[in-house]
């Protein structure tokens, strides 16, 4: 079964850069030093762009992964999706769509997977991954936007 959830993150940032710091792996390492993420193939540093591939390997649950992501689908500054093409779920889909409004620009990060493993899978993506990805993307969002607001 899939799961989905959508986090919405506003700041005062500018459309463009906001778009860019969102496709930065030098910005997704730092975002996620509390796993030891780091991007071991394809494109390791600067900025992802369509057609492009990485593989992140990170530490989760005690567990050390690896997942390898291609950018499927770019329009700049609106919108890309990633999707992973090798790794840990059976289908992981992350959707970013930016907007600005004359207050602010309007991050909302879409995310849609499904664990692997039958009917313990499903249980532990409900009761666990869930949360555990949901709480990881705000995280990561809050850091993208932290220097910007302070």
């Amino acid at each position: 079964m899939t799961v989905s959830f959508r986090c919405t993150t506003r700041t005062g940032m500018p459309k463009p850069q906001l778009f860019d710091l969102a496709r930065s792996i030098d910005a997704h390492e730092e975002s996620m030093a509390h796993s030891r993420e780091k991007a071991v193939a394809g494109v390791t540093s600067g900025l992802i762009s369509l057609g492009e591939e990485v593989t992140w390997q990170a530490w989760h649950f005690g567990l050390p992964l690896r997942m390898t992501s291609r950018i499927t689908q770019m329009e700049t500054p609106n919108y890309f999706i990633d999707e992973q093409v090798k790794g840990p779920f059976r289908k992981f889909r992350h959707v970013h769509e930016f907007s600005e409004d004359t207050e602010a620009t309007t991050m909302i990060d879409q995310i849609e997977f499904e664990a692997p493993y039958g009917l313990l899978g499903r249980l532990v993506e409900k009761l666990i991954l869930a949360r555990y990805m949901q709480k990881l993307i705000e995280s990561r969002n809050l850091h993208l936007i932290a220097d910007f607001t302070h």
